[in-house]
């Protein structure tokens, strides 16, 4: 493919006395009343009227209420700016704060002290520690991988990604190494990616950002930088020698696919498809299914406008379009944005209803997103939590069934959303 509620909301009551400590709250019943089923469920005029999907149903898919009775336990809070949630196999939760700690969070909400062993990170801006995963043999090999904005000489950073070994007492990472320094390294603090999934090849695939400012945009066309790119590699930090651009002179050959903006979500579907949603700018969020070496399109194809106004536009390269040949059409996109952070395909038995949807987090429109998806396109769209009014960092589904999710605060929460009894 290329790039040419009806439910009611119950009101949640109760307050946690006790710092870290969870408490149970009743569940809302999912959407908003705002829409109607089979309208679209967002009502707010687009940035970017003039655009035209490229495809039907490319953008503000049907609203679809599906009347899954559900109950959020606020598990533990004082996080400060929790960027991601990882289940143990036990039902405990590693959590990163983006100020530089990466803690064990009890079953119970008691909250651990930060794990030794991890380097220094720079937390200014949007940088700091970020995502975090389990290696898909935790079981016998107990390794962690995080992503984290790593400072560089002269006043630069980049992302970079680190691996260790839980210690059995859960205080430290051993064997601490980073595996993957990405670059070039640039001196701002904004647009990292950041997502960290493991494919079923085993490969670890790692999202990035553009960086932001209009003078890096250019390079999420140029293989020689990371920047804007998705990047697969092993668990070892090694390159597979089936990326599509090794050997490619003047490509990293860590690149697996470009025209990327900022991808701070990221999951693998039940078919072993990954994909992608990131940040547009003012309208142009993108849900993307990422195949290797696809070009993605940004900057030179965009769907919304520039923050400032008018169209996007980029020196060097001009105006953006939303069709280019030779790059590929978001499978949907949002007009205006839900500024997405954090990714789920639901699997578990918990909630059958919601059996392959993917979830994503909404910094922006502080909600949980649904959407069904079907055929590779999206068949509809549900938003839940709105009533919490909190801007959601991560979603990861638990080994119960259960979604849980990180509240990008200063007081951040870690809660729980399972079934209601």
């Amino acid at each position: 493919m290329t790039r040419s509620t009806r439910s009611t909301v119950a009101v949640l009551a109760g307050l946690c006395a006790t710092a870290g400590a969870a408490c149970a709250q009743p569940g809302a019943n999912t959407a908003p009343v705002a829409a109607a089923a089979g309208q679209p469920i967002e009502t707010r005029p687009a940035n970017a009227p003039d655009q035209r999907p490229a495809f039907a149903g490319q953008t503000r898919a049907p609203s679809v209420a599906s009347n899954v009775a559900y109950a959020v336990t606020v598990v533990a809070t004082g996080l400060e700016k929790p960027w991601a949630v990882e289940p143990l196999p036990d039902g405990a939760f590693l959590v990163t704060e983006k100020p530089g700690r990466l803690r064990v969070v009890a079953p119970d909400g008691t909250l651990g002290p930060p794990l030794a062993g991890l380097p220094a990170v720079d937390p200014a801006g949007q940088g700091g520690l970020l995502d975090v995963a389990l290696s898909p043999d935790f079981a016998r090999d107990r390794l962690v991988f995080w992503s984290f904005t790593e400072p560089r000489a002269g006043g630069e950073n980049a992302t970079s990604v680190a691996r260790g070994v839980l210690s059995a007492d859960r205080t430290r990472l051993d064997d601490v190494r980073v595996i993957l320094r990405t670059l070039p390294a640039y001196a701002n603090n904004m647009h990292y990616g950041s997502r960290l999934a493991f494919g079923p090849d085993g490969m670890l695939y790692v999202t990035m950002g553009e960086r932001s400012d209009k003078a890096t945009r250019p390079q999420a066309q140029q293989l020689g930088s990371d920047f804007g790119k998705i990047l697969r590699v092993r668990p070892d930090g090694g390159i597979p020698s089936d990326n599509p651009f090794v050997g490619r002179a003047g490509a990293r050959p860590e690149v697996w696919s470009l025209g990327h903006r900022n991808v701070q979500a990221a999951a693998f579907d039940g078919e072993g498809r990954l994909w992608e949603i990131e940040h547009g700018t003012r309208g142009g969020d993108e849900l993307n299914l990422v195949q290797r070496g696809r070009n993605y399109g940004w900057p030179v194809a965009a769907y919304g406008i520039e923050y400032a106004g008018g169209p996007v536009t980029t020196p060097g390269l001009g105006q953006a379009t939303t069709t280019k040949a030779n790059t590929e059409q978001p499978v949907y996109y949002w007009d205006p944005v839900i500024a997405p952070s954090g990714a789920q395909w639901y699997t578990g038995d918990a909630f059958p209803r919601w059996r392959n949807s993917l979830f994503v987090g909404a910094l922006g429109q502080r909600r949980l997103v649904r959407l069904e998806v079907a055929g590779g396109r999206v068949t509809g769209e549900e938003h839940l939590l709105t009533d919490r009014n909190q801007r959601i960092r991560d979603v990861r589904q638990g080994p119960d069934g259960a979604l849980y999710l990180v509240t990008d605060a200063a007081n951040g929460e870690l809660w729980r959303v399972g079934p209601r009894r």
